[in-house]
């Protein structure tokens, strides 16, 4: 059973977490996004069964049991949910048309955390040496008064961080 409703409908988000809720599935998501095109399902199984073993040699018995439950249960299941395309012909998977968005649920939400983080430090050293410079009486900067310059870097920095979560 899909925990799609309909083959239109973009994956919600407690549909991802069902997705990803399995280690397997999940493990599938990883690899196919570190490939730059189409995975065959033996190498996925291949991976998969290392991994679960935890050893270099991967026991014959645990590569059979992976590869069936990826063909029985996993690779139909994303592919119905459209994360992969699944060629049974060829046995391969490459990105469905929600691939991203699972994948972001791995990754972590793509946001401009970086770039917001960078922009408060930039302001807030700024505002330190505008107010250090200040203390220095040198003639530009010298009329500034520290605390209005404080209040003033605060604000920007309270400003971007209220414009981000609204947006």
């Amino acid at each position: 059973m899909s925990v799609q409703t309909s083959r239109s409908d973009s994956l919600a988000e407690s549909d991802v977490f069902h997705i990803l809720g399995n280690d397997r599935r999940r493990a599938i998501v990883q690899l196919l996004a570190q490939e730059s095109s189409q995975v065959d399902v033996s190498d996925v199984a291949t991976e998969i069964a290392a991994t679960e073993s935890d050893t270099s040699s991967v026991p014959n018995n645990l590569y059979k049991s992976v590869y069936v439950s990826l063909q029985q249960t996993h690779l139909p299941q994303l592919e119905e949910d459209r994360v992969i395309e699944y060629d049974s012909e060829a046995k391969t998977i490459e990105p469905g048309s929600n691939f991203e968005s699972v994948l972001t649920y791995i990754n972590g939400h793509e946001d401009d955390r970086p770039s917001i983080l960078q922009f408060h430090l930039a302001i807030c050293l700024l505002g330190l040496i505008v107010i250090a410079l200040a203390g220095l009486d040198l003639p530009v900067v010298s009329t500034l008064d520290p605390v209005l310059s404080s209040v003033l870097v605060l604000l920007v920095v309270a400003a971007s961080s209220i414009y981000r979560l609204l947006s």
